[in-house]
């Protein structure tokens, strides 16, 4: 992004190549750079169609065998929810780097081009195959399954909770501290666009905003208190949910993992799981309610969600 003169404010405007001519010294590591200008749309205006047609251009020019990775710039709004969603359907052994910025280009010390220069040599390191589709900011590397956004405006915003990151890129060469995560196989692609909504628990919720919500989405995730808990006055409205769509319970906090089988009482996760809500184990829910709509857009009925979860999200 750069400034718009009309508005004073930033805006997307930089091409691809605007970008790597402002990264300094790339030339010597022997890269060969093949550059695309897919969209020039913010981060926060992204859509799951977008998202598949960008996947589709990464499997037409992965498929030709002659590249060794891709480096996809974004802005970093919604960084975590982009690289979550490619690796679900990302089958190639070659990795899918994902990188932006957080200080654009009219601040003191911008960080664009020093995390652009990473992202070019991790997507192009051998150690890195196989490991799908991950997020390079910072000069550290993180898998799509575990990084998050963790802060508005640090350089340092990208973390991996509970998990770790990966590794860093330092004197040019990257240097990994931990394999990365196992992964499962790429999902098939979707034959249809599902619905699926997020619910947000929160204070002394009365249930009236979840009601919203029935008759009108495929399915639904809800980011619950700590290891999965609701307000008693909403454990029938989710039981009447889940009796007609699959619900998958998540934790709003972000870092660690639902229960099942701790709490015992009223709108605990034991109690919710055997209402026939589904839990979604270490996986905040952002990234539950996308790996959610890639099941269900691949017609998945709620058993096979429950089973894909379990194998994915332990």
């Amino acid at each position: 992004m750069t400034t718009d003169p009309a508005t004073g404010g930033v805006v997307p405007a930089l091409s691809a190549r605007d970008l790597l001519e402002a990264v300094p010294g790339l030339d010597g590591h022997g890269i060969e750079i093949r550059v695309h200008d897919f969209r020039r749309v913010p981060g926060a205006s992204l859509t799951f169609a977008d998202l598949r047609e960008l996947g589709a251009a990464i499997d037409k020019t992965l498929a030709g065998g002659d590249v060794h990775g891709i480096v996809i710039t974004q802005g970093t709004d919604t960084i975590e929810e982009t690289a979550f969603f490619l690796d679900l359907y990302h089958g190639h052994e070659q990795p899918v780097i994902v990188t932006g910025a957080m200080r654009n280009p009219t601040m003191a010390g911008p960080d664009g081009p020093a995390n652009l220069q990473a992202a070019v040599l991790a997507a192009a390191d051998p150690q890195l195959r196989g490991a799908g589709v991950l997020v390079v900011l910072n000069d550290e590397i993180h898998a799509a399954r575990h990084v998050r956004k963790s802060h508005t405006t640090s350089p340092a915003a990208f973390t991996s909770p509970g998990a770790g990151h990966l590794g860093q890129v330092a004197e040019g060469r990257v240097r990994l501290v931990a394999p990365p995560p196992r992964r499962h196989g790429p999902l098939l692609a979707p034959s249809w666009d599902a619905r699926v909504g997020l619910y947000t628990v929160s204070l002394d919720d009365d249930g009236t905003l979840l009601d919203a919500w029935d008759g009108r989405c495929d399915s639904l995730v809800i980011a619950a208190f700590g290891v999965g808990h609701v307000p008693q006055r909403l454990v029938e409205a989710l039981e009447r949910l889940a009796a007609r769509v699959p619900v998958v319970l998540a934790s709003r906090i972000g870092n660690g993992p639902v229960l099942t089988g701790t709490y015992g009482f009223p709108g605990s996760e034991k109690d919710l799981i055997s209402r026939g809500l589904i839990a979604a184990g270490d996986l905040g829910p952002y990234q539950a309610r996308l790996l959610l709509h890639a099941l269900l857009a691949q017609g998945a009925d709620r058993e096979s969600v429950a089973a894909r979860f379990a194998v994915l999200a332990p």
